[in-house]
């Protein structure tokens, strides 16, 4: 008997199905996964780890294998509007029908095992995906890698685009320790791809003791750029006068590369065109990186919420010239470095706006407003209970010119995007 009738219902049951919301291990997570037969989820796996520029590397992974003719399915956390943004077949965002009736099917075959949110989205991508005569499954690891639940499945290619302090609860506060759970994802004498390139020496050690085939941009693979246009040199092949991802900022040639370096090594299986890489690249969408809405006050919403994704927001920023003040809507998590982060945007910002979000975890408007002064941040602060009255507050205030920036955490772009934020 199937136990909820819509998503919502399903949903809202997980988060009180087991104790903790998030409990490392891939104990119970893989005996289900056994009993669901859904460990091999399409005949090409990969899998992205990465502290920033997973769901960016796996975008672009998706659209230039979609150009080149392939049928994808892309799994990614967590989602800014709607859960079915978790997974899409063949670009497109699965039903709720589909996920119902993945989650009554995991339902009937747990038994007595209990399952964290994460763990139920993704035994449940995993069997739609299964059942979707997929050609390439790609994969985002949720948190650090050796003991995501992401990890269950023994990727063709294991990819981790960065290291950087995030999560220090769970996987570490140093870059070494955190290096080495996502090092977790790397198989023997598989591809490992790392896109960031000074790793920390327990990533290299790890790979060394698996017998992974490691390639570390700048030493196995290189690219370069002049003007618009960008160049790119892997083991056996390149690429010349590329244009730039369609996605915004200098750092996602960093995450265009490392793609370009795992497609390389799957040539003899899914092999694609000069011309798929071109498509894909110009084609590429994702919203809330650097995700731009033009008017005559911009809005940018960007995601990040560690110090790494501040500064290369901070980049692409200082490469979109603006007349008039920036605005800043922000509202983090508790756990995450706050006075990294706002050092990093320090001298972007002209006017801070905190706001409360209706999250555990989250960090008041009262207390970032503290570590704004805590760091020496300029300009005034506006405390906002909600999105929605940083809006309201923003209407009085904003100009022709302006920039209003959306950043902190996924919550926050998810309130905003959820709003009417027309400023014209």
């Amino acid at each position: 008997m199937t136990r909820f009738n819509t998503l919502s219902d399903w949903l809202a049951w997980q988060e009180t199905l087991h104790p903790r919301t998030i409990d490392l291990g891939l104990d119970r997570v893989a005996a289900v996964a056994r009993k669901l037969d859904c460990l091999q989820p399409a005949p090409v796996v990969v899998t992205v780890a990465g502290t920033n520029g997973k769901g960016s590397t796996l975008a672009m992974l998706e659209a230039v294998l979609r150009r080149a003719g392939y049928r994808t399915g892309c799994y990614t956390s967590p989602h800014l509007l709607h859960y079915n943004e978790r997974l899409r077949i063949d670009g497109e965002v699965v039903a709720d029908h589909r996920w119902c009736d993945a989650f009554a099917h995991i339902d009937r075959q747990r038994g007595e095992t209990s399952l964290t949110y994460f763990e139920f989205g993704t035994l449940a991508a995993l069997d739609i995906m299964q059942r979707g005569s997929l050609d390439v499954a790609l994969l985002e690891v949720g948190l650090g890698g050796r003991l995501d639940a992401v990890n269950i499945v023994d990727a063709d290619v294991a990819i981790v685009t960065s290291i950087g302090l995030d999560h220090t609860d769970w996987l570490g506060d140093t870059r070494e320790a955190i290096g080495l759970e996502k090092a977790g994802i790397f198989r023997a004498g598989r591809p490992a791809i790392c896109g960031d390139a000074f790793p920390p020496d327990s990533l290299l050690e790890k790979a060394v003791e698996v017998a992974a085939d490691l390639q570390v941009i700048g030493r196995d693979f290189r690219l370069r750029h002049s003007g618009k246009r960008w160049h790119w040199q892997g083991r056996d092949s390149h690429y010349q006068d590329l244009p730039w991802p369609a996605l915004p900022g200098a750092h996602q040639l960093a995450n265009a590369a490392t793609a370009l370096a795992a497609l390389e090594t799957l040539n003899d299986r899914l092999p694609v065109t000069e011309s798929a890489v071109v498509g894909g690249l110009k084609w590429v969408a994702l919203p809330g990186r650097v995700q731009v809405l033009p008017g005559k006050v911009e809005q940018v919403l960007d995601v990040a919420h560690n110090a790494q994704a501040a500064l290369a927001l901070v980049d692409a920023l200082r490469h979109r010239p603006l007349s008039g003040a920036t605005h800043a809507v922000i509202g983090m998590m508790r756990d995450k470095d706050i006075d990294a982060f706002v050092e990093a945007l320090r001298g972007q910002v002209d006017h801070w706006y905190p706001v409360g979000l209706d999250v555990d975890r989250a960090l008041s408007p009262q207390q970032f407003t503290a570590h704004l002064q805590q760091t020496h941040a300029d300009g005034p602060v506006t405390i906002c209970p909600s999105v929605a009255e940083a809006l309201e507050a923003l209407a009085g205030q904003v100009q022709t010119g302006d920039r209003i920036l959306v950043c902190g955490s996924f919550y926050t772009v998810a309130e905003w995007s959820a709003l009417d934020t027309n400023f014209d």
